[in-house]
């Protein structure tokens, strides 16, 4: 079954050539955009597992995406439910 994470953030795939050390598997790249995946790993959909473009996750892929790319998982705050239930 694939994997969905728990976010990603398409984007253009010229953006992801500016990088360097960019290097896709060209068969798996069907569309104008990707997504990028909350480990880093570069796919042509949602799956985190599935058509995978890019996965040379590196220190350098890293801060290319966080600096340029300006990518960021957010957190999210914890349901108001759990947080009740923990002050039983």
């Amino acid at each position: 079954m694939p994997k969905v994470g728990k976010y990603c953030k398409a984007y253009p795939i010229a953006r992801f050539r500016e990088y360097k050390g960019w290097a896709e598997k060209a068969e798996n790249v069907k569309k104008d955009h990707l997504y990028l995946q909350e480990n880093y790993v570069v796919t042509d959909g949602i799956f985190m597992d599935e058509r995978v473009v890019f996965d040379d996750v590196t220190p350098e892929w890293i801060d290319f995406c966080k600096n340029t790319l300006k990518f960021e998982v957010p957190v999210y705050d914890e349901p108001v439910m759990a947080k009740n239930e923990e002050n039983r």
